[in-house]
């Protein structure tokens, strides 16, 4: 019976070990949206202060399009943005939980 607890507790801890290795992902995920949410904030904080038109760069050219139509679309960017940092969030917080039961399962089984 020692000995399947042993499985066991090294099953739970190449899980626990999984779980952190997923955790660094989030982390990292969570900071390059991050990151472009603030580029996208700061875009619109220029663009409040064009009245007409503004230029949009897609890919080596830049469009001259209403100013109106570039906050629109950073809106809607953004909206997208927060959405996935916040997917994200309930993510990590998901595996955060089964990581600290994981970890007491396994100390449990240890002693």
């Amino acid at each position: 019976m020692a000995r399947d607890m042993s499985k066991s507790a090294q099953e739970k801890l190449g899980e626990l070990q999984l779980l952190q290795q997923r955790l660094s992902l989030f982390g990292g995920q969570k900071q390059q949206f991050q990151i472009q949410l603030a580029e996208v904030e700061n875009a619109l904080n220029e663009l409040g202060k064009v009245k007409s038109t503004a230029y949009k760069m897609i890919g080596e050219i830049l469009l001259e399009r209403p100013a109106d139509e570039l906050k629109k679309e950073l809106e809607e960017k953004k909206a997208e943005m927060d959405i996935r940092v916040k997917t994200i969030e309930k993510q990590e917080e998901k595996t955060k939980e089964r990581a600290l039961e994981l970890q007491k399962e396994v100390q449990a089984a240890l002693k």
